[in-house]
């Protein structure tokens, strides 16, 4: 498929599903999409929290290094096939995505690092890749007020006897500035509210849905607004500070549904949700544009969080609430996060 076409791909294209649990039971059979760890039980039990002062330190990806009392979490992120399809806008995704988690952990981003491995020197294609790499990295460091080194990117330079395509790894380096304001991954209790921190749209683009389920391989790039993303962890950081959320978790891989769901197994909770009727079903729980972030709330907290993003203009959707097990979409029971959903998956 040729470049414009590529950038011709619209959402019309592909059909909406009539049965979401037909797209579920496909989409978590794939290994790197599978929620939580059910593919990986296998792997150690985490550090214990309590050894760094802080229940659930070590699930947030925060740690000690030094006897000073302070933390740091780290993060690294790695692409290469959206480098392919535009590499000034997605060396910044990488950014975004990476300063996303951290904010949603309640760590301040400072530093980031970057990595560029199989790249063809030889190759004016590559020469061109890697200078709109370098440019979106800038943009992004600038845009989060990230230190990024004088050497700006490694490379690893491919020697062409076998084709590897050019990879971009990042990693992205925060501190803690108040270990009391540390937000755990995961749901916490019955009964939270569940809202979405940004907008969706009519966007599958580059998601997992489009790519396995629909087996297109070649797409646009997904939404994606530098500017705001600025402005988002901005509040973020503000809504944290002043103790309005219980957990926040990024809109990834897998898009809302996925990202719900990895919050949701934990703790064995669920989720009752109503999604947007202007937005196709697909679209809203599976695709991935960027800027979202779902997050829990404290029922007599909400009307003063909502506030907060009204008066920053920054948009917000009540999605449901969090249930004791049970997975609801739009008043259709999914099962249950210990029997339905990923149980009958693994039976």
């Amino acid at each position: 498929m040729s470049e414009t076409e590529r950038k011709n791909f619209t959402i019309d294209q592909v059909p909406e599903p009539d049965d979401l649990r037909n797209v579920i039971y496909s989409m978590i059979a794939i290994p790197h999409l599978s929620p939580v760890n059910i593919f990986n039980e296998y792997a150690s039990s985490a550090i214990d929290s309590t050894q760094v002062g802080k229940e659930d330190l070590s699930g947030a990806g925060t740690f000690q290094i030094n006897g000073k009392g302070e933390f740091f979490s780290q993060t690294i992120y790695t692409d290469h096939r959206r480098l392919a399809v535009d590499p000034f806008v997605a060396a910044q995704i990488l950014v975004a995505k990476a300063v996303r988690r951290l904010v949603c952990y309640g760590v301040e981003p400072v530093a980031m690092s970057a990595y560029l491995n199989n790249v063809d020197f030889a190759s004016p294609m590559a020469e061109e890749m890697v200078m709109a790499a370098r440019l979106g990295l800038n943009a992004a460091a600038t845009s989060f007020n990230l230190q990024f080194p004088n050497w700006k990117i490694f490379y690893d330079h491919s020697n062409g006897e076998v084709f590897a395509p050019p990879t971009l790894i990042l990693s992205v380096v925060g501190r803690l500035k108040n270990r009391t304001q540390v937000l755990a991954p995961g749901l916490k209790q019955k009964g939270h509210n569940i809202l979405m921190i940004g907008r969706s749209f009519n966007d599958i683009n580059a998601s997992e849905y489009l790519d396995h389920f629909h087996e297109v391989k070649e797409w646009p790039l997904m939404y994606f607004n530098l500017a705001f993303e600025s402005r988002l962890m901005a509040a973020m950081k503000e809504l944290i500070s002043k103790d309005l959320i219980v957990s926040a978790s990024p809109v990834g891989i897998g898009g809302l549904f996925f990202t719900l769901l990895r919050e949701a197994l934990p703790n064995e909770l669920g989720f009752d949700i109503t999604p947007d009727a202007e937005i196709r079903s697909d679209a809203f729980l599976f695709g991935e544009g960027m800027g979202r972030i779902v997050v829990s709330v404290e029922e007599d907290k909400e009307n003063e969080f909502v506030d907060f993003l009204y008066d920053h203009k920054i948009p917000v959707m009540t999605l449901g609430h969090v249930t004791k097990g049970e997975i609801r979409i739009d008043d259709k029971s999914l099962g249950f996060v210990d029997k339905g959903i990923v149980g009958e998956y693994l039976d």
